[in-house]
């Protein structure tokens, strides 16, 4: 045996020894419904109480692997991190959180819909609730994880210290301190799927849909083929978070006027100030906006979705960016959704038909003025049962120019618009920069 050889087989012993310090049982890839000690902890997606449906329970430690109930990893896209983590030993791999102290700061619901399951398919109406509803489950060791969390804090934006300035805002000491804080409830949540519910949502069968999730994930969960009793999965993705200004009380209220949001991430822009587009400015926008109605006895609201580039990613977004610079005859609204069409496959995968669960779970019927151009949002909202009396568009002097592209192709495709609809020849004059305009 030579020293290489040698070298090698001790790192592969030490990797085994370190693994088996992790992970001292055989490695598991998959479970089956009739399988020796696998008995799920009964889950009933649409009972009335917390009780009666019983936790969400996706951990393979050792005390929960045999009654899983769900499939996937708590922490949504950070799920992966937790295991790198472990990997490192940076974390044990049965570790327990200490819930005391978590609970909410506001109560939410139960509402009605919290019991439908048309209303709610990819989140856990009770996800808020582990430590008041399921401590039975924790104190027997079960590893039962929230998939939402509620607190309050406070906004301070310079866009709002120069709104308060030009006299656009006010400090009320309510809504808006003296020093310009915008005082908000938070609510996060990670995705969880009711796999019936979100195949009926897109009209296709359950059995389609964990076929493609389990194929163009490269098999990473086989077990949404081999367990088809378990009918919830926790997708590695993005959730979203809640902005909630003034009395969240007042959300399911229909005495009370709303101010609504839904905005998809936009790293670029809403973060880095990016002018390519208008999803900075329409935040921003709408943030002044749900202040206003509550300061006027009214609430507002504004959701986040982790949902960046149209579901894209950003990857996949610049390379966009890219092709729309160098195609022939430059940035046109005329091309906009052909050069992500091209590159994607698709122009927009946000599909939106999920999206407002988290309003049936907030309580919503009625929205006064929603904050939006998009059909889709507006159609998904509606279609489930929601009003929406009056749709707000982004003023124009809002609008960065070189946004221009976007919001031409947008309103040509149907998006709404107070003002005219662009026609083709229209489309082709609306032009973005190009590299040359952009120094660097």
């Amino acid at each position: 045996m030579t020293k290489d050889t040698e070298s090698q087989d001790n790192a592969l012993a030490s990797q085994d020894s370190s693994s088996e310090q992790l992970y001292p049982s055989r490695v598991v890839l998959t479970t089956y419904p009739s399988q020796h000690g696998i008995e799920p902890i009964p889950l009933k997606w649409g009972a009335e109480t917390a009780a009666e449906r019983g936790p969400v329970l996706a951990s393979r430690q050792p005390d929960s692997f045999g009654k899983r109930n769900a499939i996937g990893a708590g922490g949504g896209s950070y799920c992966i991190y937790r295991a790198l983590a472990v990997a490192i030993g940076a974390l044990g791999p049965n570790h327990r959180p200490d819930f005391r102290l978590t609970e909410p700061t506001n109560k939410i619901g139960p509402f009605p819909s919290w019991s439908d399951p048309s209303k709610i398919v990819s989140m856990d109406p009770w996800g808020h609730a582990t430590v008041e509803h399921f401590s039975d489950y924790l104190e027997k060791g079960i590893d039962v994880r929230p998939t939402i969390a509620i607190t309050k804090a406070h906004m301070k934006l310079a866009e709002i210290d120069e709104a308060i300035r030009n006299g656009q805002l006010r400090c009320d000491g309510d809504v808006v301190t003296e020093g310009g804080e915008l005082k908000v409830v938070k609510v996060a949540s990670e995705p969880v799927w009711y796999l019936p519910g979100v195949a009926e949502r897109f009209g296709i069968s359950e059995a389609n849909l964990r076929r493609a999730l389990f194929e163009d994930t490269g098999g990473m969960y086989p077990e949404l083929i081999t367990r088809p009793d378990l009918k919830v999965f926790l997708p590695p993705i993005g959730g979203l978070t809640v902005y909630i200004f003034g009395n969240p009380d007042y959300i399911s209220d229909p005495t009370k006027r709303l101010t609504m949001r839904v905005h998809d991430e936009c790293n670029g822009s809403d973060v880095f100030g990016s002018d390519i587009c208008t999803c900075k400015p329409y935040l921003i926008y709408s943030i002044e906006e749900c202040t206003r109605e509550a300061q006027s006895g009214g609430v507002g609201v504004v959701v986040y979705f982790r949902k960046e580039g149209r579901a894209l990613g950003e990857v996949t977004k610049y390379l966009v960016y890219n092709a729309r610079k160098r195609q022939e005859g430059g940035d046109t609204a005329a091309n906009y959704f052909k050069r992500t069409e091209f590159v994607a496959g698709v122009k927009d995968m946000r599909f939106q038909a999920l999206m407002p669960d988290i309003l049936h779970w907030l309580g919503v019927s009625r929205i006064d003025r929603f904050i939006s151009m998009s059909n889709m949002k507006y159609e998904a909202i509606v279609n489930s049962g929601i009003e929406i009396v009056e749709r707000i568009s982004i003023p124009e002097d809002r609008m960065p120019a070189d946004s221009k592209v976007e919001i031409e192709a947008k309103i040509a495709d149907g998006y709404f618009t107070t003002g005219q609809v662009p026609t083709a020849d229209a489309l082709q004059s609306v032009k973005g920069r190009n590299w040359d305009e952009i120094a660097h």
